[in-house]
C-alpha cells in the first residue's frame, strides 16, 4: 500500500483520527478494519491485531474514533445517533482516506454496532463481510446498570486515571459522550434492528456468555433479522471481551471466517 504511512492520523475536515496499520504492505485481500468499543481506541486492542495479521496474511487496520485516544476531541453532548452518524459519515471518509479497498468490518461492542449498521446502510460492493463481537442492537436493563456502574466507578475510584493512559486529554469527552448518552432516558428508546434485514453479506455474531453488558438477545436479534448468512458463536466463561478474555479462542474463530470468505 502506498502513500499512507503505517500509522499516524488523517485529517479529515474539522477531525484529526490516529490510525495505526499492522502487516501494512501485504497483498493479501481484503484489509481487516477494527472498530472499537464505547471506550476504546487503537491502543486498546493491545497484540490482537498483530496476531490477526499473523494467522490470516490480511493488512490490518484500526482508528480512534474522534473524542477517543490521540484523535481531535468531538462536541458533547453526543447526538443519540452516534452510532448511525458513525457508519454513515465518518467510516466511509476513514476508509477513503486510508486507502482501504475489499474489506471486512470487524467491531466490538459500539464498534460491532457501527459495523452491522455500515453494512446495512451501504451498498459497498468492497465489504466482504462483518465479525462482531458483543454488538448492542436495541437496550436491555443489563446495559444499562453496567453503565451506572461504570460511571460510579469513573467518579469515585481510579477509572479515570487508568482511562487516561489510553484517552489522554480525551478522557473525560470519551467517558461522557458514552455513559451520557447510554445513560440518558431517551436512550431506552433506541433500537438499531431495522438495518439488519439490509445487510447482505456473511456475518461472524459472536459473544461471551457473561457479557455484563448484554444477553444473547443481542446474538439472536442477528440471527432472526439478518437474510445473510449469520454464523453464531457463544463462549462460554467470557465476558464482554472475547478478544482480550478469549483471545486465542476468538482468534481462530475470526481467521477461520476470514479465510472462508476469502475462499468464496
Amino acid at each position: 500500500m502506498s502513500g499512507v504511512p503505517e500509522a499516524g492520523h488523517l485529517e479529515l475536515g474539522d477531525a484529526r483520527l490516529e490510525y495505526r496499520f499492522w502487516n501494512r504492505d501485504a497483498d493479501a485481500e481484503p484489509t481487516l478494519v477494527l472498530l472499537h468499543e464505547g471506550l476504546g481506541c487503537v491502543a486498546i486492542w493491545r497484540d490482537f491485531p498483530e496476531r490477526l495479521a499473523a494467522a490470516t496474511g490480511c493488512r490490518v487496520f484500526a482508528y480512534s474514533r474522534q473524542g477517543y485516544g490521540g484523535s481531535s476531541p468531538c462536541a458533547l453532548p453526543r447526538p443519540l445517533t452516534y452510532l448511525e452518524d458513525e457508519a454513515r459519515e465518518a467510516l466511509p471518509r476513514v476508509l477513503d482516506a486510508a486507502g482501504i479497498g475489499q474489506r471486512v468490518l470487524v467491531g466490538h461492542s459500539d464498534g460491532g454496532s457501527i459495523a452491522a449498521v455500515y453494512a446495512g446502510m451501504h451498498d459497498d460492493p468492497r465489504i466482504e463481510g462483518i465479525a462482531i463481537f458483543a454488538p448492542h442492537f436495541f437496550t436491555e436493563d443489563v446495559a444499562i446498570a453496567g453503565i451506572a456502574e461504570a460511571k460510579r466507578l469513573f467518579e469515585t475510584t481510579d477509572l479515570r486515571d487508568k482511562l487516561r493512559r489510553l484517552h489522554g486529554e480525551n478522557v473525560d469527552c470519551a467517558f461522557r459522550g458514552w455513559s451520557e448518552s447510554w445513560l440518558n432516558p431517551a436512550w431506552r428508546d433506541w433500537d438499531l434492528t431495522d438495518y439488519l434485514p439490509k445487510i447482505t453479506v456473511p456475518v461472524l455474531a459472536l459473544q461471551g456468555v457473561d457479557d455484563h453488558y448484554g444477553t444473547e438477545a443481542q446474538i439472536d436479534i442477528v440471527v432472526e433479522r439478518c437474510t445473510a448468512p449469520v454464523t453464531k458463536v457463544m463462549l462460554p466463561n467470557c465476558g464482554h471481551a472475547p478478544h482480550r478474555e478469549a483471545a486465542d479462542e476468538t482468534l481462530g474463530i475470526l481467521a477461520g471466517f476470514v479465510a472462508e470468505l476469502r475462499a468464496a
